[in-house]
């Protein structure tokens, strides 16, 4: 009688998938019909089927995370979809931190052409052979106000993007923005002003955001408005706004925002890293024809 009572309980028990025993399923694999849970589950034309049925014994075939669920441009939907914009943010908290605890650390990251001037040779700065200044002002700010601003606007604006596209394609719009508008700094700015900040990149998400609210529909008149207030801010010549770095991550932002949510899904990494790699290679083209200049 024990034996029976205990048979009815174990045949009343959902099974233990064949890859993690610990974990109860009702779904089985419609090839071989073994139990799978769904992590190891595999979207197929009919049901699911199991990691190795789907690569047939070979090592081929799409892995387990095949069957997660993507953003709209293809990237993994993660548990934590701001944890980027966190990290960058921190990083310009951190810098602004260096920047006020020693006031001489940021003459060495803000962005500018070369000191001495033509006609002499350039011994600092991006003609000087410092690069990696396109790179270190993207974090640097300097007031307060600057700062707040842009990280309310990386907060905001870069959080939803970043979970709309997955996290590499989100860093990639953000960086191809960023030293987009730095090369159009270079190009025509004074060789001797300096420029700095987040903004660059920032317009290249609000770029970015534009066009995926087109993308899904949404109406557009926040995003425009938003970004009409932005460019009044940009050309007012008493606040000292580098315009340049404003309108050259707008532009990278719009070109690396489309390729992102308009890739077609048989080639989507290819279109949409491709097109990162073109606008990052005419920045460049910037930055060499405005070195060859000044040099």
């Amino acid at each position: 009688m024990e034996q029976a009572a205990g048979s009815a309980q174990d045949a009343h028990s959902a099974p233990g998938c064949y890859r993690h025993p610990d974990r109860e399923t009702g779904v089985r694999c419609t090839r071989c019909e073994r139990p799978i849970c769904p992590e190891c589950m595999v979207s197929a034309s009919v049901g699911f089927q199991c990691p190795d049925c789907v690569r047939g014994g070979t090592g081929e075939g799409p892995a387990p995370q095949a069957s997660r669920p993507r953003t709209l441009a293809g990237g993994t939907v993660t548990a934590d979809p701001r944890l980027l914009t966190k990290i960058l943010i921190g990083i310009n908290l951190a810098m602004f931190v260096a920047i006020k605890a020693d006031p001489s650390f940021l003459y060495d990251v803000v962005l500018y052409g070369g000191l001495p001037e033509k006609p002499f040779t350039p011994t600092s700065g991006v003609a000087g052979g410092e690069w990696y200044r396109f790179v270190s002002s993207m974090f640097a700010h300097e007031e307060y106000w600057h700062i707040g601003f842009n990280m309310l606007s990386l907060w905001w604006v870069g959080g939803p993007l970043e979970a709309a596209l997955g996290r590499a394609r989100y860093l990639a719009v953000y960086f191809v923005s960023g030293l987009a508008g730095g090369a159009l700094t270079y190009l025509l700015a004074d060789p001797a002003a300096a420029s700095l900040g987040a903004s660059g990149a920032l317009y290249g998400l609000f770029g970015a955001t534009a066009v995926l609210m087109r993308r899904l529909n949404y109406d557009m008149r926040p995003v425009i408005a938003l970004l009409v207030i932005n460019l009044i801010f940009t050309f007012n010549g008493s606040l000292h706004i580098a315009w340049q770095a404003h309108i050259g991550g707008l532009v990278a932002g719009v070109v690396t925002g489309y390729a992102m949510v308009h890739a077609p899904r048989e080639r989507r990494a290819l279109v949409q890293y491709g097109t990162c790699a073109v606008v990052l290679a005419l920045a460049l083209a910037l930055a060499l024809i405005r070195t060859a200049q000044l040099t």
